[in-house]
């Protein structure tokens, strides 16, 4: 038997590898040399300036979007006072438009000559009402609060014509100051004095102050109206009163004016065309669609004359002839108005042939010469 020796006995069963140590990981050369060295390295920005650039930009955007905000604000606040104020004016606009037409029909009915005193009286009962009704509206209208204290200078204009109207009727329906033409003439220009003064008030009381009220307040395109009730002083002076008196109670009382009296024709001018026509040689007048006549006369005497009539008579042909009926309500001595006669339907006989216009102004009352209230125009038509 062999013998083996103990101490030399190995068991190797399994074969492990040495143990290595990790080699170090090369690095990789630099760009900016050969010999594996780093390169040169960028300068650095200071680690503050970025974060204070950005808040800077943050900052100016801020600011124009807080400038386009309140611009837009702004506009659109402007936009609203705009539409506040003619709001507003719109209503004031009706009622000046109303009392405009009002004082238009009192003018009328003042000097027709073809009306009772009762029926005079009643008109003017109605008109004092309408322009309560207009007082009423006005004290109702709310205006922007700058226009508050002047709006209340509007409410007191409508108030004296409300005022003024009914006045005139009392008087009318008096018999106290209608027992003669003096008494009538004093106690009825008392009473329009008060219509005249509602103009003053409206004028430069409300409309130059709310005016100038808007341009304080940058308020542009909103125009405070005017309004006049009446348009001719001399509707309401002493003397017209005098002619309405006489000729409501009629010769018995007021008999044939003294003094001078009297109205003449001075021209009838074609229109658009502008030529004046003549008495002795016939006029070739261009027709159109919107041909009109103007007549203008003189008060050729030494008095206020009042509803004074004028006719304007085109004879064309076999057929009738066209009629033209107006009015001037008053005429001062020397002075000139004019009357236009217009939407004129012309037959075919007008054309080809000599026509004839006749302008005539009425006589007024005392008027003794009469030969030249009537002027007679050779006139030709062609189409224009």
């Amino acid at each position: 038997m062999s013998t083996y020796d103990d101490d030399n006995v190995q068991f190797d069963f399994f074969d492990e590898p040495e143990t290595q140590e990790a080699s170090p990981r090369r690095r990789r050369p630099g760009r900016g040399g050969s010999d594996g060295g780093e390169g040169p390295k960028r300068p650095k920005q200071p680690t503050g300036v970025v974060p204070l650039l950005r808040l800077a930009g943050l900052v100016a955007l801020a600011i124009v979007l807080i400038v386009v905000l309140v611009s837009w604000i702004g506009a659109c606040q402007g936009q609203s006072k705009q539409a506040e104020y003619q709001s507003y004016m719109d209503k004031v606009a009706q009622i000046a438009r109303t009392d405009r037409q009002l004082g238009a029909s009192f003018a009328e009915k003042l000097v027709a000559g073809t009306l009772k005193q009762s029926q005079i009286q009643t008109a003017l009962e109605q008109y004092a009402q309408q322009e309560q009704q207009a007082y009423d509206q006005a004290q109702r209208i709310r205006p922007p609060g700058p226009l508050r204290a002047i709006h209340q200078n509007l409410v007191n204009a409508v108030a004296l014509r409300a005022k003024g109207l009914a006045g005139l009727a009392n008087a009318f329906a008096n018999p106290a100051d209608m027992r003669d033409a003096t008494t009538a003439a004093q106690a009825l220009t008392a009473q329009a004095a008060l219509l005249q003064a509602s103009d003053v008030v409206w004028e430069q009381l409300y409309r130059l102050p709310a005016t100038q009220q808007l341009k304080s307040v940058g308020v542009t395109g909103v125009v405070v109206p005017k309004s006049v009730f009446i348009s001719n002083p001399d509707l309401v002076s002493a003397r017209a009163f005098t002619i309405v008196y006489n000729t409501l109670h009629g010769a018995s009382t007021g008999g044939t004016p003294g003094g001078k009296h009297g109205d003449q024709i001075v021209s009838t001018r074609a229109l658009p065309q502008g030529v004046d026509l003549s008495t002795t040689s016939p006029t070739t007048v261009k027709v159109s669609s919107d041909l009109a006549f103007q007549v203008t006369i003189e008060n050729s005497g030494d008095f206020q004359e009042v509803n004074v009539p004028v006719t304007l008579t085109i004879a064309a042909g076999s057929g009738s002839p066209i009629v033209c009926h107006k009015r001037v309500l008053v005429i001062q001595p020397a002075q000139q108005k004019s009357v236009t006669c217009g939407n004129l339907q012309l037959p075919t006989s007008a054309f080809g042939s000599k026509v004839t216009i006749t302008a005539f102004v009425g006589a007024v009352a005392g008027e003794i010469n009469t030969a030249n209230n009537k002027a007679v125009y050779p006139v030709f038509f062609t189409l224009g």
